[in-house]
C-alpha cells in the first residue's frame, strides 16, 4: 500500500472515530432521560401488570381461602348488598391484594343462575371500563351447603351511588367536580359502546345505576354487576 494511501487511510479512520464517538456521547444525555422515563413507567404499570396476569390465570381459591379474607363474613367487612347477594371486602393472602368478594344468597329465587349469567358474560368481555374480574368460586361450605362468589379488584372509592347521594352524617361528604362527572359519565359511554358493538356478542347490562359503577384510585369509572346481562 503507497505511504499516501495509508497516510489517507488513518486519517479517514481517526475521522469516522471522532464521528461515532461524538454521536454515542452526544446521545447520552438524550437517552437517560428516555431510560429513566421507560423504567419508572414500567416500575408503575407492574402491579396493573401483575393484577392482569393474576385475572387471566383464573387461580383456584377456596371457601376457606374467602372466609380468612373477609374475616369469617364480619359485618365490618361488608361494603353492599345486592339483588343476589352481599359485597365484602377482603384481602386474598396468597394474592396479597385487596378485593372485593361477591357472595351470591343461593337462597334467594334466580341467585344461582344470576352467578351463571355473571361468569359467561364476563368471561368475554375485557374493558377497561369494564370491573375486572379476578376469579370465581363454586364450591361447599363448611356446613356442606352449596357456596357461590365472584373475587374483583377492589375499587377504593366506592360506588357513584355515594357520591352523588349524600346520606349525612359525621362523615364529611363526597363531591364530585364538573370535570370528574363528565368523566365518568365518558367512561361509562365508552364502556356501554364496548359492550353493544365491540365484544364478541353484544350485551345489554339490563341493571345500570349509580351502585353498580364503582370508582378506582384516580375515579375511573367501572361498570360492574352483570348478573342478569342479556
Amino acid at each position: 500500500m503507497p505511504v499516501y494511501s495509508a497516510v489517507s487511510w488513518r486519517i479517514k479512520w481517526r475521522v469516522y472515530l471522532t464521528i461515532l464517538l461524538i454521536m454515542v456521547f452526544g446521545f447520552m444525555p438524550c437517552a437517560m432521560p428516555i431510560y429513566s422515563i421507560l423504567l419508572v413507567k414500567k416500575k408503575s404499570r407492574s402491579p396493573y401488570l401483575m393484577l392482569l396476569s393474576f385475572g387471566k390465570k383464573f387461580p383456584r381459591v377456596s371457601y376457606k381461602d374467602l372466609a380468612q379474607a373477609i374475616g369469617n363474613f364480619l359485618e365490618s367487612n361488608l361494603i353492599g348488598r345486592g339483588s343476589y347477594g352481599s359485597v365484602y371486602r377482603g384481602k386474598l393472602t396468597k394474592a396479597k391484594m385487596e378485593v372485593a368478594i361477591k357472595v351470591f344468597d343461593l337462597d334467594m329465587g334466580f341467585a344461582d343462575s344470576s352467578f351463571v349469567s355473571e361468569c359467561e358474560a364476563l368471561r368475554i368481555v375485557w374493558h377497561r371500563n369494564l370491573l375486572p374480574i379476578l376469579t370465581a368460586c363454586s364450591t361447599i361450605d363448611n356446613r356442606g351447603n352449596d357456596f357461590k362468589a365472584l373475587i374483583y379488584e377492589f375499587m377504593p372509592n366506592g360506588n357513584l351511588d355515594t357520591w352523588l347521594h349524600q346520606k349525612g352524617g359525621p362523615v364529611v361528604p363526597k363531591l364530585l367536580g364538573l370535570t370528574q362527572r363528565i368523566s365518568i359519565a365518558a367512561d361509562v359511554a365508552d364502556a356501554l359502546a364496548y359492550l353493544h358493538h365491540d365484544c364478541r356478542r353484544p350485551i345489554v347490562h339490563c341493571d345500570l345505576k349509580p351502585t353498580n359503577i364503582l370508582l378506582d384510585d384516580d375515579m375511573n369509572a367501572h361498570i360492574g354487576d352483570f348478573g342478569i346481562a342479556s
